[in-house]
């Protein structure tokens, strides 16, 4: 069996993150209209909101 590639990897990896978002937002009580059209937050963002928080 041949070993998956870099790329495979990485693309493996995205939809898994945005899967588990996506089931993560549905177990908050929110409803995404599809898998596809859910965008992360990027790093910078997140750090903000963090930080507004504890702020």
């Amino acid at each position: 069996m041949e070993k998956p590639s870099l790329m495979a990897k990485k693309a493996h990896f995205a939809k898994t993150r945005k899967s588990n978002f996506a089931a993560s937002l549905r177990l908050e009580g929110f409803v995404p209209s599809s898998d596809d059209e859910i965008k992360l937050p990027i790093r910078e963002a997140a750090l903000k909101a963090v930080r507004h928080i504890k702020a």
